[in-house]
């Protein structure tokens, strides 16, 4: 198995820059769309034989240095009584949305063998197939209750803002009921094999600093407290929170995600105790692959040949973009990326890869 991916994780010197891409699995394989016109989102990931293929679909097809499990950041939350469904074209749309204490204090603790047994068994499966390690994932415990509290995606999360404002009692203990469901089915998925986590804050990026400081980075920072005794790298990722880095940094996560809002090297610059992951505008594999060859080139020069890179898009893959590029992407990311194997000193390792990337 290359680990690539995990040394840099780690902030380990490798033999190239590892790549990964968000949402890898899913619409823009013509393999997975074969599966989806027999088989429902939420049949897919109770299926542990289906869930596993569609998890090593990307894997085989683009060459990449980690798979990540195929789910929907919503899959464990009918565990907790949440009843959901998955609408293709709108995503997840809650049956009665948590907007009351009343509301929160229905919610159920949460038991990942009943709730979520088969993905757990697709992990067994994938360990037991993949060349590359394997990425649980979660969504983050802000970004659920916006689904929760809005009832469906809402790219400004005004009901759940406005709740934390108006009744933070009742934000804080959704956000912590939130929080133990997620420590309880992250744990799961690292007992089942998987070898790393990402937290996904999709919608952390609407609130300003001063929320996400004093009403959920102290959320975040219990949540991965309790998983530091799994030693598995946590990758901490939100949309659009350039302005939240360091913040975000502070509350955890071994790697962090940065969006293409952001260039590499000044996303970096906030947090230099950490690796980071991206950041490639996803849109770019819609238009002609020079553009991309051109920007992907451009966040290697930034990311210097510094341990503690690793290369992806700074939100998912669009179910527009071919795979072929996906796959010519994997491959210029490492033949740019490649470092001399010779070099036993980390300085020299950098400095070679800085004049080899130009």
């Amino acid at each position: 198995m290359t680990d690539r991916f995990l040394r840099a994780c780690r902030r380990e010197p490798v033999d190239a820059t590892p790549v990964w891409f968000m949402r890898q699995a899913g619409r823009a394989l013509p393999e997975y769309r074969t599966i989806r016109e027999r088989a429902t989102l939420p049949e897919i990931t109770s299926d542990p034989a289906l869930c596993a293929e569609v998890t090593l679909q990307p894997v085989r097809r683009l060459g990449v240095d980690a798979a990540i499990l195929f789910a929907d950041i919503t899959t464990p939350l009918p565990g907790i009584g949440v009843e959901l469904e998955i609408v293709d074209g709108v995503g997840p749309v809650i049956e009665r949305p948590i907007r009351t204490p009343e509301d929160v204090a229905r919610l159920r603790a949460f038991d990942a063998e009943a709730a979520v047994g088969p993905l757990l068994e697709a992990i067994r499966l994938v360990r037991r197939e993949a060349p590359v390690p394997l990425i649980g994932f979660a969504g983050a415990p802000f970004t659920l209750a916006s689904y929760l509290v809005e009832g469906r995606s809402s790219r400004d999360a005004q009901r759940l803002k406005t709740l934390l404002h108006a009744d933070p009692a009742t934000f804080h203990r959704l956000v912590a009921a939130l929080v133990d469901m997620t420590v309880a089915y992250l744990r799961a998925q690292v007992a089942a094999g998987a070898q790393a986590v990402q937290l996904f804050d999709s919608w952390v990026g609407t609130l300003s600093p001063f929320d996400y400081g004093r009403s959920v980075a102290p959320h975040m920072r219990r949540l991965f407290t309790e998983l530091a005794d799994l030693d598995v790298p946590a990758i901490h990722f939100g949309t659009d929170s350039a302005g939240l880095l360091r913040a975000m940094a502070d509350a955890g996560g071994d790697v962090i995600g940065l969006d293409w809002r952001i260039g590499l090297a000044d996303g970096w610059a906030i947090v230099p105790d950490r690796s980071v992951q991206g950041n490639l505008d996803p849109s770019l594999l819609l238009g002609p692959f020079d553009a991309v060859a051109d920007q992907a080139r451009w966040i290697l020069d930034q990311a210097a040949g510094r341990p503690g890179h690793v290369f992806n898009l700074g939100h998912g893959v669009l179910p527009g973009t071919d795979p072929d590029d996906l796959r010519r992407l994997v491959d210029l990311v490492h033949g740019a990326g490649a470092r001399p194997t010779a070099f036993a000193d980390p300085s020299l390792l950098t400095s070679a890869t800085s004049r080899s990337a130009r």
